[in-house]
């Protein structure tokens, strides 16, 4: 018994190594995608790259651009120039193009975007393999409190994120957000939010802590990357509506806006994960009701947890529906699609934190 317990108290030593290991690499991951912005905001292509397409101006009916004839040798070829979409108040926000990403088509910056992603999917498997061992000190799933919770759930946010990368998806925009809050949730996880290795109540000893949680832990962090998404979308709208209304943007805008993919792609990346992820969400709720009749005689009780829980099922209904309808698309749907989210972080840290109920039984 007492060598079992030394080797538990070892694993959960090394997953809190692990932790800590992945959190330095994902702050240099950090530095690398900074790099690629800062880059990426001194390149040429990053400043008129956004403008450069071929789709608007076909569909806008502009006039093709004159050849160019270059003289190699003894011979002549010809050159198309690139076509120009014109940003006025007669275009359409179909016209604009997608920007050329964070690196601004900079070849240095691009390297540091590279270096970002290879440091990202480093501190992930630093990041599993903490979490693992954690697992094998318990013996258990390791969610069973706050502190697990945060540490899975950033590694989900960060597996779908990768996973998006491996599809061959342009999705390197959402690194640096989602890194910065992965130190974030880390920090705040191993400082204010860790709790020692432990068996739980024996309400939780059920094979419906692997389903329900690990569920909960997936759609929240795909419900993040959403929300990443849908945040952008709403600074790009508004940058597109200036350009068509011939306003000129600031800064900022020049800078970073026209390197994100249009509001079109934007919004439509935050909706497809939304209205995927939400089926599960549903089957995630059912799910917890199934596991509180067999653990407490009863399918649903009205705790703050089961609460929030349909209220944020609710939000995002509300936000699908608004898809669906006419009036209440664009930025109407996607403050509604924030208003959810914010629901869902209510759900884990709020109700944890100030209200009492069964599911206050984990701490924090």
């Amino acid at each position: 018994m007492n060598i079992a317990a030394a080797t538990n108290e070892s694993l959960a030593e090394i997953s809190n190594y692990l932790i800590y290991s992945a959190m330095a690499v994902y702050t240099l991951a950090f530095a690398a995608h900074i790099a690629e912005w800062v880059f990426g905001s001194r390149s040429k292509v990053a400043r008129t790259a956004a403008a450069l397409s071929g789709k608007g101006e076909k569909e806008s009916g502009d006039a093709a651009a004159p050849a160019v004839k270059v003289r190699k040798g003894g011979s002549t070829s010809v050159l198309e120039r690139p076509k120009v979409v014109v940003r006025s108040s007669s275009g359409r926000r179909g016209d604009l193009p997608d920007g050329p990403g964070a690196a601004g088509g900079d070849e240095q910056g691009d390297l540091y975007g590279r270096i970002a992603v290879s440091l990202t999917t480093l501190a992930f498997l630093l990041h599993v393999a903490g979490v693992l061992a954690r697992a094998l000190s318990v013996q258990r799933a390791p969610w069973g409190n706050m502190y697990e919770f945060s540490t899975a759930f950033s590694m989900v946010a960060v597996g779908g994120y990768l996973g998006f990368l491996v599809a061959k998806k342009n999705v390197r925009w959402i690194g640096l957000p989602l890194v910065t809050t992965v130190l974030l949730d880390l920090g705040l996880a191993v400082t204010v939010l860790y709790t020692e290795s432990d068996q739980l109540v024996p309400a939780l000893h059920s094979y419906w802590l692997w389903i329900h949680v690990s569920l909960a832990i997936c759609c929240g962090a795909l419900f993040y990357l959403g929300f990443v998404a849908t945040v952008l979308y709403l600074f790009r709208d508004r940058y597109e509506v200036k350009l068509l209304d011939g306003g000129k943007p600031g800064g900022f805008a020049t800078s970073v806006l026209e390197r994100l993919p249009s509001s079109t792609s934007l919004d439509k990346f935050a909706y497809r994960i939304n209205a995927a992820v939400f089926p599960v969400w549903t089957f995630t709720i059912v799910a917890g009701a199934i596991w509180a009749g067999d653990a407490w005689g009863r399918y649903w009780g009205w705790d703050p947890k089961e609460v929030w829980s349909f209220i944020t099922w609710v939000a995002y209904a509300c936000y699908l529906h608004a898809r669906a309808t006419a009036g209440w698309k664009g930025r109407k749907a996607a403050y509604l699609a924030l208003l959810a989210f914010a629901c869902f972080l209510f759900n884990y840290y709020g109700v944890n934190i100030f209200f009492n109920g069964k599911h206050s039984y984990g701490g924090v």
